[in-house]
């Protein structure tokens, strides 16, 4: 499943919107409307880091598949906008996906 960078790249941006939305609809209104700030300290945490990894994960994938600028700054932008990571699969990264064989 994680053989080729694109795969990791799918996964890792599953992952990094996830936790977007979760900081922002679940760890933020803890923090301010329950007083209850830990839970930012730790999903802001794994947020970054894997904001962090979702922007090398693109990298590789756009040198294997020769993306254009324009195609690289829509990938870094779905990065910063809740929900990018799930549209930017969607739109460009699943067609990219061969078809399975079974």
């Amino acid at each position: 499943m994680l053989s080729t960078p694109l795969s990791r790249l799918r996964l890792i941006g599953l992952l990094e919107g996830a936790s977007f939305l979760v900081l922002l609809f679940i760890a933020m209104p803890l923090k301010y409307a329950a007083d209850q700030p830990l839970a930012v300290r730790y999903v802001g945490m794994a947020h970054g880091i894997l904001f962090m990894l979702y922007l090398l994960a693109i990298v590789p994938v756009a040198l294997d598949h020769k993306w254009s600028w324009k195609t690289c700054a829509l990938a870094v932008l779905a990065s910063i906008l809740p929900a990018g990571p799930f549209v930017f699969d969607a739109k460009v990264l699943k067609p990219l996906e061969p078809a399975r064989q079974g």
